[in-house]
């Protein structure tokens, strides 16, 4: 039964007729994420298709005081999605065109719905891509909402690097714009940063200006093992120094490889592996790949195993990025629990090893795989949902691995982001500094209504209330 009163039934249905839904199975899948916290299905669905559409939707919330998430294609991993307190489930996948692609700026301005392999599909006609790349097929307003990264984060950035501008509805329903088609400006306030990552609790995007860039004229990929974890990331550390401009660098531990091998039927060591890919000309990629392998020697890694054809590259981070199912695969009928840290990429090694003693300690088992480019790494709990023991030893491990990213200068999440699933750390973290952002929060959305009980903590929020 729905807790949203009669009349706002009737305004949605007025305003979307026949793009607003109520049924239990639409409900409850927009509800969910692909994370392990618990679901919150919301109380309607709808589907707007235009930005007028989502202000008039805004403009009803404000006047009914009805919560109001957004939704893009439900991939997050700490529980963005989950309607807390019921209430309003945006939908934004109706709002997928490709608006302009301006070929000599290399940029591109797309709704919030397109999803980035969408995009990739029609910038490819034009020789360009977008580089950011999480894995999941994810929208591009939630990648941007969620201050996304991926595997080629090394060399392109994040989403924070590459969205140019943005519009966002605000929580009264008002329309802003923020930045412009220029590549640099001094002019204001950066809202666009602020709205990047601000995980939908300070405004609804529904259009975004991106960088693209030229199609590589060629790539490599090369794959090698380590006998551990330190001279591997030793290894990367010494790419970096050089300034050697990989596009991908990946840490696999054995763990993983061995999860990777079953499921993708491939047959590297099972130890920890690096996955490198190189960007350029041809002579450029040669001169990068060798330097490379010089260095991987000198740290005693094995000979790269070289992936030539396009169709054996995309095996290869297919598999990659089908490391989460390789992982659940090892245990069957277990769960996972994804979580990620991001550290000083001189401290990588460390927070891993230390973080597999903890693992061996509470023999536990959770593959890891790290984007050792800019020190953060993930790792997937495979826990049996049924066994409270187990659940609580999940959670010692995920707090012990943040306490210790903190610790050594690091973040709680380095691209998973905060949802209501790591709420708990943001004052360890930021401090007083969380306070300004509730101070934020409450200017932009004085009644609570956009995606609430997310990023700030509620105790933070009834204080700056006082």
């Amino acid at each position: 039964m729905s807790n949203l009163s009669p009349q706002v039934h009737a305004a949605l249905d007025a305003l979307l007729p026949n793009r607003m839904s109520t049924q239990r199975h639409l409900l409850d899948q927009h509800g969910q994420d692909e994370s392990f916290h618990a679901p919150c299905s919301p109380d309607v669905v709808v589907y707007p298709v235009t930005n007028e559409e989502v202000s008039q939707i805004v403009k009803l919330c404000a006047q009914t005081r009805t919560p109001l998430v957004p939704f893009g294609a439900g991939t997050s991993l700490e529980g963005h999605i989950a309607a807390t307190q019921g209430g309003i489930c945006m939908d934004m996948s109706q709002m997928g065109q490709i608006l302009e692609i301006n070929v000599d700026d290399l940029d591109c301005r797309v709704q919030a719905g397109v999803t980035r392999k969408q995009l990739n599909a029609a910038l490819r006609h034009h020789g360009q891509f977008f580089p950011v790349d999480p894995g999941a097929d994810a929208t591009l307003g939630g990648m941007t909402s969620t201050r996304a990264s991926g595997t080629n984060a090394v060399r392109y950035g994040t989403m924070k690097d590459n969205v140019l501008g943005l519009t966002v509805v605000m929580p009264d329903g008002k329309i802003v714009r923020t930045g412009s088609r220029a590549r640099k400006s001094a002019a204001g306030y950066d809202l666009t940063r602020l709205f990047c990552g601000a995980e939908g609790t300070l405004g609804i995007i529904t259009e975004v200006q991106l960088r693209c860039y030229g199609l590589p004229e060629a790539h490599a990929v090369g794959v090698c093992s380590f006998a551990g974890i330190d001279a591997a990331v030793q290894t990367v550390i010494e790419v970096i120094q050089s300034g050697i401009p990989v596009a991908r660098v990946e840490l696999l531990d054995a763990a993983q490889m061995q999860a990777i091998n079953q499921y993708s039927q491939l047959d590297y060591p099972a130890q920890p592996t690096l996955f490198f890919e190189f960007h350029g000309t041809s002579a450029s990629v040669v001169e990068q790949s060798e330097r490379v392998a010089e260095l991987v020697q000198e740290n005693h890694g094995s000979e790269f195993t070289w992936a030539v054809e396009q169709e054996a590259q995309n095996k290869l981070w297919q598999a990659r990025h089908d490391a989460y199912y390789a992982a659940r695969a090892l245990r069957p009928g277990a769960s996972g629990w994804p979580t990620d840290v991001c550290v000083p990429i001189s401290r990588l090694a460390d927070c891993i090893q230390e973080t597999q003693r903890d693992l061996l300690e509470f023999d536990l088992l959770a593959p890891i795989v790290g984007h050792v480019g800019d020190g953060n790494f993930h790792l997937l709990l495979l826990v049996d949902v049924d066994e409270p023991a187990e659940l609580e030893i999940a959670k010692v491990v995920n707090d012990r691995l943040i306490k210790r990213a903190l610790s050594m200068g690091g973040t709680c999440t380095g691209e998973h982001g905060i949802g209501y699933g790591k709420l708990a750390y943001m004052e360890l973290e930021h401090g007083a500094a969380v306070a300004v952002m509730a101070s934020i929060k409450r200017a932009l959305d004085p009644l609570n209504i956009m995606n609430p009980g997310k990023m700030i903590p509620d105790n933070v929020l009834q204080d700056e209330a006082r």
